[in-house]
């Protein structure tokens, strides 16, 4: 007959100890672990928030920097066409038109941006162009033409070699803003789409206020006959596309006019 042995009870004990010492560490470090889990998403929301700050920061800057990049443009502009008491207004209204046309043309915001701030400084070249000439009261002789025609290269030649992506639409705008869709303009003879996009606007935009201001040799013409003018020359003086859409938006265009009042408008 085979004896029952009792379970060695002190085994049992022991074991039952070393588990509970197992899970006490165990308990330890997954405690430890949660703190410092804890300890670790407090300090990235820290850096979080100190990121946050900074970028909120560089763009305040940057913003900043962006306001007084274009102030300076503006007041160059200024600077430059001073003797004509008008070009402050001149200024604001034919780079809304501009604008305007653009954003109808479905052009990217970007491009609209830069047509926008690039326009005013369509007529830079300006500040060579002798004052017995640029402010002359009646019609000038081809000789003062000429010259007055060389504007368009001062201007271009000033803006020239910059990297910044402004700066060279405003070169192809002072270069090219008196060609013609024909080829019959100048300084390059340009015709068609060889012609910068942004100058062709700004070249209908300069001629609509041209005719609708006053100037030294002129008064200003009504509305309505600025407009016919303008149709004569689609196809021939300006692109097209452009005349189209600038003649289906004339009330956004004369809109602008009325608000513009004087340059204190900026």
């Amino acid at each position: 007959m085979v004896a029952n042995n009792p379970p060695d009870s002190s085994l049992s004990h022991a074991q039952l100890w070393k588990y509970a010492q197992d899970l006490a560490r165990l308990y330890r470090s997954e405690r430890k672990k949660k703190q410092q889990l804890h300890a670790t998403r407090q300090q990235l929301v820290k850096y979080a928030d100190e990121l946050n700050q900074t970028i909120l920061e560089l763009r305040e800057t940057h913003d900043e920097l962006h306001r007084a990049f274009l102030d300076t443009i503006h007041r160059l502009v200024l600077a430059a066409e001073y003797k004509d008491e008008d070009t402050g207004d001149h200024i604001l209204r034919m780079s809304r038109y501009s604008a305007l046309i653009a954003q109808k043309l479905n052009l990217s915001e970007t491009d609209v941006q830069l047509i926008l701030y690039a326009s005013p400084m369509h007529d830079l070249g300006k500040i060579g162009i002798p004052d017995n000439i640029l402010l002359k009261p009646g019609k000038l002789t081809d000789e003062e033409f000429g010259i007055m025609k060389t504007h368009t290269i001062i201007g271009a030649n000033i803006l020239a070699y910059s990297r910044v992506e402004l700066i060279k639409i405003a070169e192809h705008i002072a270069l090219s803003h008196h060609e013609k869709w024909n080829g019959k303009g100048y300084p390059q003879g340009l015709a068609g789409e060889g012609i910068h996009i942004a100058a062709r606007i700004v070249g209908l935009a300069d001629v609509f206020d041209a005719l609708t201001s006053k100037r030294p040799y002129k008064k200003p013409y009504p509305i309505e006959k600025a407009v016919d003018i303008i149709k004569k020359e689609r196809g021939s003086h300006f692109d097209p596309d452009i005349t189209d859409v600038f003649l289906n938006h004339i009330d956004e265009i004369v809109d602008i006019k009325s608000e513009v009042a004087s340059a204190k408008d900026l």
